[in-house]
C-alpha cells in the first residue's frame, strides 16, 4: 500500500517519472565543469555539451549520430557502437573548437555496462581531445568499436538472400 500520510513527502515529479537522479546531478553541477551529456533511443545516440549558469543549463554544442549518414555518408545503423564512437569523435571536436577542453559524463538513469555505446561516446569524445575523467576498463575494445564484431556475424548470412529463395519456394511448393 503506498505511504500517504500527514507526514509523508511526495517525491518530485521528475524523479516519480524516472527522468532525473537529483542526488547525481547536484554532484554533477558541484564540479563546476561543463558535462558531457550522452543519451541513446531506439534509433540515435545524442551527445551535448552543457554548462550549468546560474539556475539553467546551457547547451554549447549538440548533436545527433544522424548527422553522420546526413552529412557524412554513413550507411549504417545510427544506434550501434561504431556510429556511437563516431558521435563523439565529432562532439569532441566540436566542443574544443568552442573552447572547453574538459568535461564530465553525464549518462544520466542509464545503466553503467562496461563497454555499451555511451561508453563508445565517451571514448570518441576523448580520442577527440576532449579530457573526461573515466577509467580504461570501462571502453570498448578497439574490435567493437571498427564494427568487426557486426562484420563477423554478417558473415554468417552470407548465403542468407539463396537461402530464403529456397525455403520460400519449398513453402510454395515450385
Amino acid at each position: 500500500m503506498p505511504k500517504f500520510g500527514p507526514r509523508y513527502k511526495m517525491p518530485l515529479k521528475r524523479r516519480r517519472k524516472f527522468k532525473t537522479d537529483y542526488k547525481k546531478r547536484l554532484k554533477l553541477l558541484l564540479s563546476g565543469k561543463p558535462r558531457l551529456v550522452v543519451r541513446r533511443t531506439n534509433k540515435y545516440i545524442i551527445a551535448q555539451m552543457v554548462v550549468s549558469e546560474e539556475g539553467e543549463d546551457k547547451t554549447i554544442v549538440g548533436i545527433t549520430s544522424k548527422v553522420l549518414r546526413d552529412k557524412y555518408g554513413w550507411k549504417y545503423s545510427c544506434k550501434n557502437l561504431p556510429a556511437a564512437y563516431l558521435t563523439g569523435l565529432l562532439i569532441g571536436k566540436l566542443a574544443l573548437e568552442k573552447g572547453i577542453k574538459e568535461a564530465i559524463l553525464d549518462i544520466g538513469l542509464h545503466r553503467k555496462t562496461k563497454g555499451n555505446r555511451l561508453f563508445a561516446t565517451l571514448k570518441g569524445a576523448v580520442d577527440a581531445g576532449l579530457s573526461v575523467p573515466h577509467g580504461e576498463e570501462i571502453l570498448p575494445d578497439e574490435s567493437r568499436i571498427k564494427g568487426e564484431h557486426i562484420a563477423s556475424y554478417l558473415e554468417k548470412f552470407k548465403n542468407l538472400p539463396q537461402d530464403f529463395e529456397t525455403v520460400k519456394k519449398k513453402i510454395i511448393g515450385g
